[in-house]
Order: structure tokens, then sequence, then C-alpha cells
């Protein structure tokens, strides 16, 4: 799920012309060691939080049916799940990185869903609505230091996004709706099988069946 989220988001920012060209974009955490190898201008997109969101979690079971309506599986309600993400830009010149975080900016601030276009895998089986939020406080009320102190690394201007997302839970097979018929039988008539297409007679019973004749057993000798 965690990749999928990554890759909504990565759709989300190329539908809007991020990164530019001769700009990278990357998930990775950056350090102080991860910024000193940088080669081109970079806008780095870091997961640096995940906790569930507790207060959306369901009990029971929900059916999963396909077109024509039968049900073909069952599955418990998903988990979900809050990723909070910096997105930092990083270049040789403090203007340029304003800019290109402007353009962030202005690329989630409309958005507060992933549109089912930008979801994959599993996202977009659920058909769940993925939340999304931009420019809100780092997660919890963290000061933005403490993070980039636990990255080693100095304080840059940030855009924190907060996904919330569903996690799928197991699903189980339900085996097909029964089509043979149903074996009915009587005294006067033998074995007739209930029949369920157009085919049946009016009374939606087929023909019987004759019996086989009675084996002969040999007595032992």
């Amino acid at each position: 799920m965690i990749d999928e989220v990554d890759e909504a988001l990565r759709l989300l920012l190329a539908e809007e012309g991020i990164p530019a060209e001769g700009v990278e974009l990357v998930f990775d955490a950056p350090t102080k060691d991860w910024a000193a190898k940088l080669t081109a201008p970079t806008v780095s997109v870091f997961l640096y939080d995940l906790r569930e969101d507790s207060s959306r979690r369901r009990t029971g079971v929900q059916e999963e049916a396909d077109d024509d309506g039968t049900v073909v599986g069952r599955r418990e309600p998903p988990l979900w799940y809050q990723l909070s993400y910096l997105a930092t830009v990083w270049t040789a010149r403090p203007k340029d990185e304003h800019r290109l975080l402007s353009d962030i900016l202005r690329a989630v601030a409309p958005h507060d869903v992933l549109h089912h276009r930008w979801l994959t895998g599993s996202l977009a089986e659920l058909g769940r609505s993925v939340l999304f939020q931009s420019a809100g406080p780092i997660t919890d009320g963290q000061a933005a230091t403490e993070v980039w102190s636990a990255l080693e690394g100095r304080l840059k201007p940030a855009v924190n996004l907060q996904v919330i997302a569903p996690l799928a839970r197991k699903r189980t097979p339900v085996a097909p709706p029964v089509t043979d018929g149903l074996m009915v039988r009587t005294e006067s008539d033998g074995d007739r099988r209930l029949r369920y297409d157009e085919s049946a007679p009016s009374d939606g019973f087929a023909a019987a069946r004759a019996r086989p004749g009675a084996r002969r057993r040999r007595s032992a000798r």
C-alpha cells in the first residue's frame, strides 16, 4: 500500500508538470550525506511517519460482487493509515528552491483526495476515497526541527503532505452458486431433477431416469 501511495503522489505531481525538465523526483530520506551527493536539482518527497487511524477501524464482513451482481468473495473492512511526507527542494540557489516549492504548493493545494486516476493496485481495487491534505502541521504537533534533527540535516522549508489510505485485508473467496438442479426422489416417478434453465418442462422437472436393474449377489461358497 505504501508504494501505491508513493506512486499516486508521483502521478499527481507529474500531472502538474513536476518535476520539470532537468529536475529529479525521489522518495529518499534527505539526510546530510544524501544531500552531499546530489548532482542535479532534486525534489524529495520523504515518508517520515506512518500510523494507523484507529478512529476509522470497523468490524464485520463486506461482500464483493462481480459485474453480474454475484457474490464472489468476502473481506474484512480495510484498516486505515495516515502517511506523512515532507516535500523539499534541493538546488544550488535558495531562489530556485523557493520557486520549485511554490510549484509544488500550487500543484497539491487544490486537492483533498487522491483521484482514482492516480491510484494503482489495491488502492484502485478497493474503490475507497484516499484522503489528502497539504501544508498542514507536522504529525501530532511535532516541531519541524525534531524531524530535521533526526535526519541529521539542516532545517529547510518544506510542504507537509498527509495521506489517509486503506490497507486491504484478507479476502475469502465464495463458491459459485449451484446451477445443476436439485434431485427429487419420489415413489411413483423415481429420480427427477429440478432444472433452472428454460428447457425444463412446465412443471420444472426433467424427465424421470430409469433405475438400473437389481444386481444379483453371488452367494459365498
